[in-house]
């Protein structure tokens, strides 16, 4: 009797990674998905932060562009890319927005997608600003409540379009600096577990080709309230810097020290 051998075939499970669906994660996502190398090795999921989070948290993605202030929340963190969403001076996206100044608000409510943000602002309250305010989690669309002494956290693209709407807008990234002389980082390629060198390599490189194509992604995703180059190229700094790490480390110092969310 002749037996027939066959190759065994080997199904690779596919590394799952999570990336924030908005506007300043675009850059990155680009080049990812741009990648013929990444294609066969990757699976992408694409929500707001705090849902990112928790999929990482509960091990439903493997990594994910999300949120700096999930590092304590999880087990074993592990920052495996060197691009970031950061910003050194103004981000536009991440701000408290107010129809009085900072003086007489008294209520903020929280936007319910981002972790960072919530715990920035608290932050920035109690350390910065040295109010005591009453904080509101937020659990839907909240815009239309900001007003008389309510103020209101709103990131990403909401953020962007509410500008023109509010008599004051105090950028958490600016106000970071301010307080702090440092630049902030609002989310980056985290992983809860070890991936392979050979992936995080291609990872990396592919993440690396974002400003080669920005003239593509502006048109890919034209949006009109806000200017795409100047956000992409001025308000948002997609590589860490020495800088950026010690910012980080110090936004984690400072999250012991309130009651984070």
């Amino acid at each position: 009797m002749i037996l027939s051998l066959r190759p065994k075939l080997v199904i690779l499970k596919k590394i799952k990674v999570g990336a924030v669906s908005y506007l300043n994660a675009r850059p990155l996502i680009y080049g990812i998905k741009g990648s013929d190398i990444l294609k066969e090795k990757m699976e992408i999921l694409e929500e707001y932060p705090s849902k990112l989070v928790q999929m990482l948290i509960d091990d439903e993605i493997d990594m994910g562009l999300v949120s700096t202030a999930s590092i304590p929340f999880l087990k074993t963190p592990h920052i495996v890319s060197d691009y970031v969403i950061a910003a050194t001076e103004d981000v536009a996206s991440v701000c408290l927005f107010s129809q009085v100044p900072i003086e007489e608000i008294d209520t903020v409510l929280l936007d319910y997608q981002s972790k960072t943000s919530i715990n920035l602002c608290k932050i920035l309250m109690q350390f910065y600003w040295k109010k005591d305010v009453k904080f509101l989690l937020t659990k839907d669309e909240y815009a239309e409540q900001i007003k008389d002494k309510t103020a209101g956290v709103i990131i990403g693209d909401r953020a962007l379009m509410q500008r023109p709407n509010f008599s004051y807008i105090y950028d958490f990234s600016k106000e970071w600096k301010s307080f702090t002389g440092k630049p902030f980082v609002f989310a980056a390629w985290i992983a809860n577990k070890e991936i392979s060198e050979e992936f995080l390599k291609d990872f990396n490189n592919a993440n690396s080709h974002w400003a080669q194509h920005i003239d593509q992604i502006i048109e890919e995703y034209p949006f009109p309230a806000y200017d795409l180059r100047h956000y992409f190229t001025y308000n948002i700094n997609y590589e860490v810097t020495s800088e950026m790490r010690e910012g980080l480390d110090l936004f984690l110092d400072y999250m012991k020290k309130i009651e984070t969310v």
